[in-house]
C-alpha cells in the first residue's frame, strides 16, 4: 500500500483534537527549534491554514528542505529525465508486455474509470509506451480528478512551502536528488513486478479505493497512527508490498534523511515538509529523531 500513498486525495474529515501534522524539534544542542511537518501531494495548498501552529513555524524558521527542491524538478533537464523513465525501452509496448487476457482486463478498468480503453488509437498512442508503474499512476490521478479532486501541478503543496520560504529570501533545498527518486520510484522494480501490481490495481479495485480512502481521510484529519495503519493494510497476496519494497521506498531513505538533518538544524532553524507516510513508526522520522536525542513534540491547537 505504501506505494499508492501519495497518488491519493478524497474529501478532508474533521480534525480530532490529538492529531498532528506539524512537529516541533528541540533539544541536542540546538539553539533554536526547527520543525517537520508531514505532506500530502495531492492536497491543496488552502489546507496549510487547518495545519495549527504551521504559519509561525514558516515565520520561525529561516530554511525549508523538501524531498526535493522543487523548481529543480520542474526544469528541463529533470523533465526529461522523468520522461524516460516513464517510457518502456526500445520498441516494448504494453500490450506486447502484457497478455491478451491481461489486456482485456485492463481494457475492462480503463473503461470504467475514464469512459475509453487503448482500442482508442488516440489513448493507445498516448499510453501503449508507458510503463506499467507509470500508467498506474496515470490512472491513480485520473479516479483522484473522477472523484471530484482538483489539481494544480504548478501550486502543489510540497512546493508551496518552499515557494513561500523562496519569497522571503530564506534558503530550500531537497534532502534527495531527483535522479535518486527516478530510480527509487520509477526504476526500483522490475518490469514483471511492475506489471503485477499494475494488474493488482486492476483485479482489486474496490479494495484498493477502501484503503486509499482510509489512508486520504487519515491524512485530512491529521492522523499519523491512522495513516500508518492503513498504509500497512494487506490483501494477503502478491499485491502486497514486500519488506524489499518498504525498506526502498520508506525506511532506507529516512535513515539517510537522518544523516542530512543535523547539521541542517544546527545551522539554521529548519522547516522540513516531507511526505507524512514517513513520519509514524519504529522506523520513521520522528522515532529516529528521537533516538538522536532530539525532544520532538506535536504542536497542537
Amino acid at each position: 500500500m505504501k506505494r499508492f500513498f501519495l497518488l491519493f486525495a478524497f474529501t478532508a474529515a474533521a480534525l480530532t483534537s490529538s492529531a498532528q501534522l506539524l512537529y516541533k524539534i528541540s533539544g541536542n544542542g540546538l539553539k533554536s527549534p526547527s520543525y517537520i511537518v508531514g505532506t500530502y501531494h495531492l492536497a491543496p495548498v488552502s489546507f496549510v491554514d487547518s495545519i495549527p501552529g504551521m504559519r509561525q513555524a514558516m515565520d520561525h524558521c529561516q530554511q525549508t528542505y523538501g524531498e526535493l527542491v522543487m523548481s529543480e524538478a520542474l526544469g528541463a533537464d529533470s523533465v526529461a529525465m522523468m520522461q524516460q523513465a516513464l517510457m518502456l525501452p526500445g520498441d516494448m509496448t504494453l500490450d506486447r508486455l502484457l497478455s491478451a487476457e491481461e489486456m482485456g482486463r485492463l481494457n475492462a478498468y480503463m473503461k470504467e474509470l475514464m469512459g475509453m480503453d487503448m482500442t482508442n488509437p488516440i489513448l493507445k498512442q498516448q499510453m501503449n509506451k508507458m510503463t506499467p508503474s507509470a500508467l498506474s499512476t496515470a490512472l491513480t490521478v485520473l479516479g483522484f480528478v473522477k472523484k471530484g479532486g482538483n489539481m494544480d501541478l504548478q501550486n502543489s503543496f510540497d512546493d508551496y512551502f518552499q515557494k513561500q520560504a523562496r519569497a522571503q529570501g530564506k534558503g530550500v533545498g531537497g534532502l534527495e536528488t531527483i535522479a535518486f527518486q527516478v530510480k527509487v520510484l520509477y526504476n526500483g522494480q522490475t518490469l514483471e513486478r511492475q506489471k503485477e501490481l499494475l494488474m493488482c490495481q486492476v483485479d482489486n479495485a474496490d479494495s484498493m479505493d477502501k484503503m486509499t480512502d482510509g489512508i486520504v481521510k487519515a491524512y485530512f484529519a491529521q492522523d499519523l497512527e491512522a495513516i500508518k495503519e492503513a498504509m500497512d493494510q494487506k490483501l494477503n497476496n502478491s499485491c502486497d508490498t514486500t519488506p524489499e519494497e518498504n525498506a526502498a521506498l520508506i525506511d532506507n531513505r529516512n535513515a539517510d534523511w537522518l544523516t542530512k538533518m543535523p547539521a541542517l538544524m544546527a545551522q539554521k532553524p529548519t522547516l522540513f515538509a516531507v511526505g507524512a507516510g514517513h513520519l509514524p513508526g519504529t522506523k520513521g522520522v520522528l522515532h529516529l529523531l528521537r533516538q538522536a536525542g532530539y525532544k520532538v513534540e506535536g504542536v497542537g491547537k
